[in-house]
This record gives structure tokens, sequence and C-alpha cells, in this order.
């Protein structure tokens, strides 16, 4: 891919554990005010925003067709809007087309989900599982993680304290961020020492109940050279979906993000993953899941996982200096919050968690029981 396509403006509501204060079309005004007020752009028709997108899903908001409830306040009643559900990640490739293909030159991605209004999480991913075979065993996706972490741990001498180790470090990035103000730092035996969920996954292992709104502003490079000084290029895009039973796949690898990146890096001209990158943002819903997307990147031998933490690779690699989707994020959102803290990185944007003299990230996405679709994003800056 060549550098067609920019975001040209990033904006992030505080991420909490329940927002009573706002509906979720509060939420997401809040952004698309953000992203209006920095690049000075509005809904009309001549020279205005051309395209709306936006990240919602239905059993969250409790409603069919959830997208319907915002068209307003995206200001898309007049004009092209459509919806992606599941990784946002998706929405940035979906953009990314649109404006390759000269079907538009300016898109408004904004995406949003309030987790604490479902009674349980795990009822909703419980959702995702086909209900005449796996459903009525009580899947969901706790329990789906749990058994990919189990296959994962015995095959890259991951232990339960580097589990811990990680968590530990996720909260820590995360407070370095204004939108994350409610994390609350832990300690690796406050971890060890939380409620066991599904072997050998804890309460801390996994990312918190969250509620919060994201947003971007993409366009084509003529336009984004009039919008920002500062464009972040979408110079790759690859995604992949493994297969819809668990008992089909090999948990304790993940061949669909292997697929993903792979055809990411083509788009974007990279022969090796290895030193490619400055910085990376990848979706770790569960602590087990971010030494396994490592090394399915090629950014770790396999099986080396449990090295790789020991040996301080998160911190060498700059990954997820924002604390990841594991200190804080609506899983939804997951994949377009890493994008956009990804972006904010290359744009010198990222305040007290900013990497020096960042050049190119990788942003990542995840949706699906133990990790079934992925998506890769590479981002550039001149």
């Amino acid at each position: 891919m060549h550098k067609g396509v920019a975001i040209c403006a990033v904006a992030q509501t505080k991420v909490v554990r329940r927002n009573t204060t706002q509906r979720f079309q509060g939420m997401g005004w809040e952004i698309v005010e953000s992203l209006l007020g920095q690049t000075g752009l509005d809904f009309s028709e001549d020279g205005g925003i051309d395209t709306v997108l936006s990240v919602s899903d239905d059993v969250y908001d409790a409603r069919t067709i959830s997208d319907n409830a915002m068209t307003d306040v995206l200001g898309a009643h007049f004009r092209c809007e459509e919806k992606v559900a599941q990784d946002g990640a998706q929405a940035v490739a979906y953009a990314t087309a649109t404006i390759l293909s000269g079907h538009t030159d300016v898109v408004l991605v904004v995406g949003h989900c309030k987790e604490s209004q479902a009674a349980s999480r795990n009822q909703v991913t419980h959702l995702s599982f086909d209900p005449f075979y796996t459903r009525p065993l009580g899947l969901d996706g706790v329990t789906a993680a749990a058994l990919q972490a189990q296959a994962y741990l015995a095959r890259s001498a991951l232990t339960e304290r580097q589990l811990a180790q990680l968590v530990v470090r996720a909260r820590q990035r995360g407070r370095l961020k204004p939108v994350s103000s409610e994390i609350v730092p832990v300690t690796e035996d406050e971890v060890l020492g939380s409620p066991l969920l599904a072997d050998p996954l804890r309460t801390l292992h996994c990312h918190p109940v969250s509620d919060g709104a994201v947003g971007l502003v993409v366009a084509s490079e003529e336009r984004a050279r009039t919008i920002t000084k500062t464009p972040v290029w979408i110079t790759g895009v690859g995604n992949c979906m493994d297969g819809f039973y668990l008992g089909e796949r090999d948990l304790g690898s993940a061949p669909a993000l292997r697929t993903a990146a792979e055809r990411a890096w083509r788009r974007a001209g990279i022969t090796a993953a290895m030193g490619a990158f400055d910085l990376l943002e990848l979706s770790d819903p569960y602590a087990h899941q971010l030494p396994m997307w490592i090394e399915a990147l090629g950014l770790c031998p396999e099986g080396k996982g449990g090295e790789w933490v020991a040996t301080d690779g998160p911190d060498r690699m700059h990954v997820n200096e924002s604390g990841g989707t594991l200190a804080g994020c609506p899983l939804l959102l997951g994949g377009l919050w890493r994008v956009a803290e990804a972006a904010l990185q290359l744009k010198g944007e990222a305040g007290a968690a900013q990497v020096p003299n960042a050049r190119r990230a990788l942003a990542h996405g995840v949706m699906g029981p133990a990790g079934q679709l992925h998506s890769v994003v590479v981002l550039e800056r001149e």
C-alpha cells in the first residue's frame, strides 16, 4: 500500500468502570465534538466529512441495529453510515478501503461500548458460541481463554508469577494515561491471590469491566495534508479468522494472527518483523495473550514466551506503553483503541507514555473465543 490514507486526529473519553452520567450517545458526541474541534471539519457536503463508520454491538447496547441510535449524533442522517461490530480495528481497515477505492475522502470513525450495562460480560460472550453443541456446556470468553492459557503455558514455560508481572506492568503503564484515571495499581501477590475464575485464569488476569468511547478522522493523502501537520499513514492492514469450534483449533498457538500479520507486512513492504517497529499496541484481554501474540507475530521464537517476559521483552520492544486492553478498555473497542494509542505515539501526543522518536508502529485487535479473529494495522509517520 502507498501512503494514500492517514489518521488525522484521535479522541478518547475516560475509561471508567461504570459511567452513570452519560448515555452512550453522550459518550459518542464527546468524541465527535473533540474531533471536529481538532480538525475544523464539519458535515457540509462540500469539503466536509463524507462517510461515517460506527463501532457498536447490539447486545451491549441492548437494542437491535445499535447504530440506529447513533446516526444523528454522528452527523450521518443525510450521508453514508456503516456499522462495524466485533473488533474495532476492522473499522480502520474499512475506512482505508473506502478511501483507496475512491469512494470517499474523509471518514469519521467512532466506537462506543458500555460493558457495565450488561448483567454479566460472560453472558454476552456466551452468546458467541454455537447454541446446539457448545453453548449448553456453559462456554464463554473466560472459559475459552482459560483453555487457551492452559495450552499456551504448557508450551511456552510461562509461569503464573510472570502472568502476575504482566498484570502489574499493564496497570502501571495505564496509570500514565489521563483517560485511565480509575486504574488501581496491584502487586504480584494480589494478582496471584485474586479469585480463580477458570484455571489458570484469576480475576486480575482478565481485563476489567470498562465503559468508554474512541474515534478517529481518517482521510486521503490530499485531504490529510490540509487537515493536520502530523498525519499518521496507514501503510498496511491484514486480518484473518480462525475456526469457529475450539476443538478444531490448536489453542496453544495463534495461526490466524500470523496470517493477518503476513498480509499487513506484505502491504506495508515489511520483509522481517523483528526490528521493524518502534512500538506495538496489542489487544490483550487476558494476561497470557501478550507473549502469545508476540510469538505469533514472529517477534519471539515459538515456545519462548516465558523467556521473552523474563528478559524484559515488553519494555525492550515498547509493547503496550498505554497499558493495553488488560489495563482497562471495552473489549469491543480493543483494536480501535490500540490504533488510537499507536497514532498518538506517532503524532508525539502520548504524554508521559511517549516513546521517543517513534516512526513505525503496529496496532492489533482481537475478538472471538480464544482469539478467533485477528486484525493488524501498520502505521507510520514521515
